[in-house]
């Protein structure tokens, strides 16, 4: 049995490419040798489906629901390269707490130690990281996860998303909470936007694991229902996924934030805006100026 199941929680806005990135990272584990459980914890129930060529699969809740008695082992699926794949679930839409899917299965999870059974070496969890809700919280504020890390782009409502999850991570700290491993810049394909995501870690107090591109390579490999790492490995896509898995594996120490209050924020992405658009602005002139 492994001396200890590395327990990682990966939060994001919604459509930020979350899934995608979680998806690649446990591909790119198991590809390095690790043995995985992805966990998807978004009601969607969507997380694992590039791990298994398109596919979805029986939620816990609705399993729970239709048998009352399950063994864990019956909401759990193989996926790529023998990632074994999990997801939650939640109410049906419009009714009941969308987070307490995540409550009731990583409880009952715990409760049949399947971690420990399955020698794990890496659990992630994928989490919704744009909605306020203490079911959502729960691998941060349980403690269950020893690492968080966030996928955010350099447009605002991300950056916006990935502070107020700093700030439940810095609520939580002192009581046995998740400390942040860093954030997982995604999309960053122009210059000012590693410039801004640089400046907002800096001002938080944290850092950025990797910078991952936007690339067509992805879209055309999840149009075929699978990960990047599984449908082109050779790819330079591929290559970033393997240097974040690696990065990933190897991390040890995490932190507490500095999150920015809503004021700060504001002003802080005010500053940024000017000077994107005198940046525009310089464009444009230029443009002119060579048709003149």
């Amino acid at each position: 049995m492994r001396s200890r199941t590395k327990q990682i929680a990966v939060y994001g806005k919604g459509g930020i490419g979350k899934s995608t990135t979680t998806s690649n990272l446990s591909a790119a584990l198991s590809r390095i040798g690790y043995k995985v459980m992805q966990f998807g914890c978004d009601p969607k129930s969507d997380s694992t489906n590039t791990l298994r060529d398109g596919t979805y699969i029986p939620t816990v809740l609705d399993t729970l629901r239709e048998k009352g008695e399950v063994d864990a082992r019956e909401v759990i699926f193989t996926g790529y390269n023998g990632i074994y794949c999990v997801e939650a679930g939640g109410p049906s839409p419009g009714v009941g707490c969308a987070g307490r899917g995540i409550i009731t299965a990583v409880e009952f999870f715990k409760q049949q130690r399947i971690f420990e059974e399955l020698d794990l070496d890496f659990v992630i969890y994928d989490v919704l990281g744009d909605v306020v809700c203490g079911g959502f919280a729960v691998p941060i504020r349980e403690g269950i996860a020893q690492h968080v890390f966030t996928v955010s782009s350099a447009d605002f409502m991300s950056l916006y998303a990935a502070n107020n999850l700093f700030k439940g991570i810095q609520k939580y700290s002192n009581s046995g909470g998740a400390l942040l491993g860093g954030l997982i810049a995604n999309s960053i394909n122009r210059p000012y936007a590693r410039e801004i995501v640089d400046d907002f870690v800096s001002i938080t107090k944290t850092q950025v694991v990797e910078y991952i591109p936007r690339s067509v390579t992805v879209t055309q490999c999840e149009l075929r229902g699978k990960t990047t790492i599984e449908a082109a490995p050779d790819s330079a896509q591929a290559k970033v996924y393997v240097s974040l898995a690696q990065k990933i594996a190897n991390h040890v120490e995490s932190k507490t934030p500095s999150p920015l209050g809503v004021p700060e924020l504001r002003e802080w992405a005010g500053k940024w805006g000017k000077y994107l658009l005198s940046l525009e602005t310089g464009e444009i002139r230029k443009e002119l100026t060579a048709n003149l």
